[in-house]
């Protein structure tokens, strides 16, 4: 199988990679709790699984991924790590300037933290006048249709974490990761005034976990990133018909 990683590959190969395929993905994610069934690092190596298979797709090279992002909410548990937002942007736009220096064409940005995306959307944003180079971002595109399709658990208030959705993926890109012993269902009660306080999500859970954690499930988490690539590979292709 062809390697893809540049963190693997020398100056060499990279030069000569680029020169008949200028494009770059840079997977980017968080180190946070996932309740007590799913590892850390799951926003992380979910957007990496994603982005090696649409490398293979397109034959794109892969920036080693950005393990931190904006995980404020969990910062209390051990383990987690978070970036202020300006923070992470700010390393986002370095990373775009570093790429564009030796004439990447496209950067394809896969993220698999939802706080990350509004950091993502304005680093882009800003970019758009020092760079020529196109820049696609997703967060698992066509989200809520592919969950209504594969997912039979809730979601509230609009928030899903380490449940179903997030577990189904886990247990297709490593099952051993997973102790589905430790899984479990938990909908946190809100208060009315959450939305508008800096009450920390941490002292509202009492797993991590938003959603139905049981109903993970390893066949329906491989049919969903099959489905996410596609949807990705579509819209490199769509770009590249305009020539990038």
């Amino acid at each position: 199988m062809e390697n893809f990683e540049i963190e693997f590959m020398t100056r060499t190969e990279v030069k000569e990679h680029l020169a008949k395929n200028p494009v770059m993905i840079l997977p980017t994610g968080s180190t946070e709790q996932h309740g007590f069934h799913l590892p850390l690092g799951t926003d992380t190596i979910l957007a990496k699984a994603l982005a090696r298979m649409v490398a293979a797709k397109t034959d794109s090279l892969i920036i080693p991924a950005l393990y931190y992002g904006y995980s404020w909410v969990w910062h209390k548990i051990p383990g987690t790590i978070t970036l202020e937002q300006e923070h992470f942007k700010t390393v986002l736009k370095d990373i775009i300037k570093s790429v564009d220096e030796y004439g990447t064409k496209l950067l394809i940005i896969i993220n698999g933290h939802d706080a990350n995306n509004q950091s993502i959307k304005y680093a882009v944003r800003e970019m758009k006048y020092q760079t020529d180079m196109k820049i696609l971002y997703f967060f698992y595109p066509r989200f809520s249709e592919i969950y209504k399709k594969y997912c039979v658990s809730e979601i509230k208030n609009n928030l899903f974490h380490a449940e179903e959705f997030e577990t189904s993926l886990m247990l297709a890109e490593n099952d051993k990761l997973v102790d589905m012993t430790k899984a479990v269902k938990e909908y946190p009660e809100y208060t009315p005034l959450y939305s508008y306080t800096n009450e920390v999500l941490g002292d509202i859970s009492a797993s991590g976990v938003f959603g139905d954690a049981t109903a993970g499930d390893k066949e329906k988490g491989i049919k969903m990133f099959e489905e996410f690539s596609n949807e990705i590979c579509k819209a490199v292709a769509l770009l590249k018909t305009n020539k990038l």
